[in-house]
C-alpha cells in the first residue's frame, strides 16, 4: 500500500465515522420523536430541518474554508487564518442567536407548518438557532483540528456530542416526557460536548493552532468565505431540497406525507455526510498536493476518493433494497400505515440518486480545495439551486409522488455528467 493511499484511508476513515456520529443528531431526534410525539413530531422536525443545514452549512463554510487556506499556507500566517475563522463564526453564530430569540415563529410559518404543528416547529427552531453559536464553532474547530494533523480526534470529538446527544434525547424525550423542547435541548448541547473534546487539541504542543490575538483582515475572511462557499451549498442543498419537498409533498400527501419524507430525508442526511466525510477527509490531503503542485498526486487522490463513494453508494442502496421496510418501521412509532407505505416506496426510489450525490460532493470538494472556484460554484450551486427546484416542480406535476421521489436523481444525474466534463478539461 503506497503512502498516498494511507494517508487517504487514515483521513477519510477517521472523518467518515465522525461525519456519521455528527448526523445522528437529527437522526436520534427522529427516532424519539417518532415513539414521543408520533406523526405530527415528526413533520414539525422535518419542517425545521431547512433551518439546521443552513446553521450546518454555515459551520462548513468557515470551517472548510479557513482550513483550506491554512492547508495550502502552512507556515505561513497558518493562525491568522485560524483567527479570523473564528471571529467570522462568532458573529454569524451571534446573528443565528438573535434570530432564533426574535424570528422563530415567523420562520417556522415560512417553512409551512399549519396549526397542528406550527407550536412544535416553533419551539425547536428557537432552541435550535439559539445554540448556533456552538454548532458553527464546532464545525469550525472540527476542520482545524483536522487539517493540523488530528484527524482521530476530529472523530471522537463528533462521536462523543453523538452519543451525548442520544443520551440526552432518550432521558429529556422519554423518561422526563419533555417532548419537543428536549429532543432540540439534547441536540443542541451535542456540539458543545464536542468542543470540549477539540479543546484539547488547542492546548496541546503539538498544536499550530492557538487563540492568540491576530489581525482580522477583509482580503482574509473574503478569502475564507469564497473557499467555503461549495461546502456551505452543498450542506444548504439538502435543506433546500427538503424545503422544497415539504411544500409540494404538503399539497399531495399532508403532514402524514411530510412525515413519510421526515424518515427518508433523515436517513438521507446520514448517506450525505457520509459522502461528506470522505470529501472533507480528502480536502487536507487535496489542499496539501496542490500547495505542493503536485499534479500527478491530485489525480490519484482523487480517484480514490471518487471510488471510495462508489463502493459506498453499491453498498447502501444494497441495504435499501433490502431492509427499506423493517428501517421505516423504527422511525414508524405510531404504526401508521400510510407514513410506512409512502416512505417504503420512496426509498426505492428517491435513494438511486446517492451515486451521483458522492460524485458530486466530492468533484466540488476537489475543485474548491485546488482554489478552482467556479468549477466548484457550478456543481454546488446547479445541484443545489438552478437544476433541483425546478425539477422538482415539473416531476412532481407530471408524475406525483413518482416524480417527488426522482427528482433528485434526474438533478444529480444532470450535475454529475457537468462535473466529469469539467474535471477532463481541467
Amino acid at each position: 500500500m503506497n503512502s498516498n493511499l494511507k494517508e487517504f484511508i487514515k483521513y477519510t476513515v477517521f472523518n467518515v465515522l465522525g461525519m456519521i456520529g455528527l448526523s445522528c443528531y437529527i437522526l436520534a431526534d427522529t427516532f424519539f420523536i417518532s415513539f414521543g410525539l408520533g406523526a405530527n413530531g415528526l413533520a414539525a422536525l422535518n419542517l425545521a430541518l431547512p433551518v439546521y443545514s443552513v446553521i450546518n452549512g454555515s459551520g462548513l463554510m468557515l470551517g472548510i474554508g479557513g482550513a483550506t487556506k491554512y492547508a495550502i499556507m502552512r507556515n505561513k500566517k497558518y493562525n491568522e487564518s485560524f483567527m479570523n475563522t473564528v471571529f467570522m463564526s462568532i458573529v454569524i453564530g451571534i446573528i443565528f442567536f438573535l434570530t432564533g430569540i426574535i424570528f422563530s415563529g415567523n420562520i417556522a410559518t415560512l417553512l409551512g407548518a399549519n396549526k397542528q404543528v406550527y407550536h412544535m416547529t416553533s419551539i425547536y427552531l428557537k432552541v435550535l438557532l439559539m445554540f448556533g453559536p456552538a454548532f458553527v464553532l464546532s464545525n469550525v474547530m472540527n476542520a482545524f483540528v483536522r487539517n493540523d494533523g488530528n484527524p482521530r480526534l476530529s472523530m471522537i470529538a463528533m462521536l462523543v456530542g453523538s452519543f451525548g446527544n442520544i443520551i440526552l434525547d432518550y432521558l429529556l424525550v422519554i423518561k422526563f416526557s419533555m417532548g419537543m423542547f428536549g429532543a432540540v435541548l439534547a441536540t443542541g448541547f451535542s456540539p458543545i460536548m464536542g468542543l470540549m473534546v477539540l479543546s484539547g487539541h488547542i492546548v496541546s504542543e503539538n498544536s499550530n493552532i492557538k487563540f492568540k490575538v491576530a489581525k482580522i483582515r477583509a482580503s482574509f475572511i473574503k478569502s475564507i468565505i469564497m473557499l467555503g462557499i461549495p461546502s456551505f451549498v452543498a450542506e444548504m442543498s439538502s435543506g433546500i431540497v427538503i424545503f422544497v419537498f415539504n411544500i409540494i409533498i404538503l399539497g399531495l400527501q399532508g403532514n402524514v406525507g411530510v412525515a413519510a419524507y421526515g424518515v427518508i430525508a433523515n436517513l438521507a442526511l446520514v448517506v450525505i455526510s457520509i459522502y461528506t466525510g470522505v470529501a472533507q477527509g480528502s480536502q487536507p490531503l487535496f489542499s496539501a498536493a496542490y500547495g505542493k503542485n503536485d499534479k500527478k498526486m491530485q489525480k490519484q487522490l482523487f480517484k480514490y476518493a471518487i471510488t471510495a463513494v462508489t463502493l459506498i453508494s453499491i453498498v447502501i442502496y444494497a441495504v435499501i433494497l433490502l431492509f427499506a421496510n423493517p428501517i421505516t418501521s423504527i422511525f414508524n412509532g405510531e404504526g401508521n400505515m400510510q407514513l410506512q407505505a409512502i416512505a417504503v416506496k420512496g426509498m426505492y426510489l428517491y435513494f438511486t440518486s446517492i451515486l451521483f450525490i458522492g460524485m458530486n460532493i466530492v468533484m466540488a470538494t476537489y475543485f474548491a480545495a485546488r482554489e478552482k472556484v467556479i468549477p466548484s460554484y457550478i456543481i454546488s450551486f446547479g445541484r443545489g439551486f438552478v437544476v433541483i427546484i425546478p425539477m422538482a416542480f415539473i416531476m412532481s406535476f407530471l408524475w406525483k409522488m413518482t416524480g417527488v421521489w426522482l427528482a433528485m436523481t434526474v438533478t444529480e444525474g444532470i450535475i454529475a455528467a457537468v462535473g466529469v466534463a469539467l474535471i477532463k478539461k481541467a
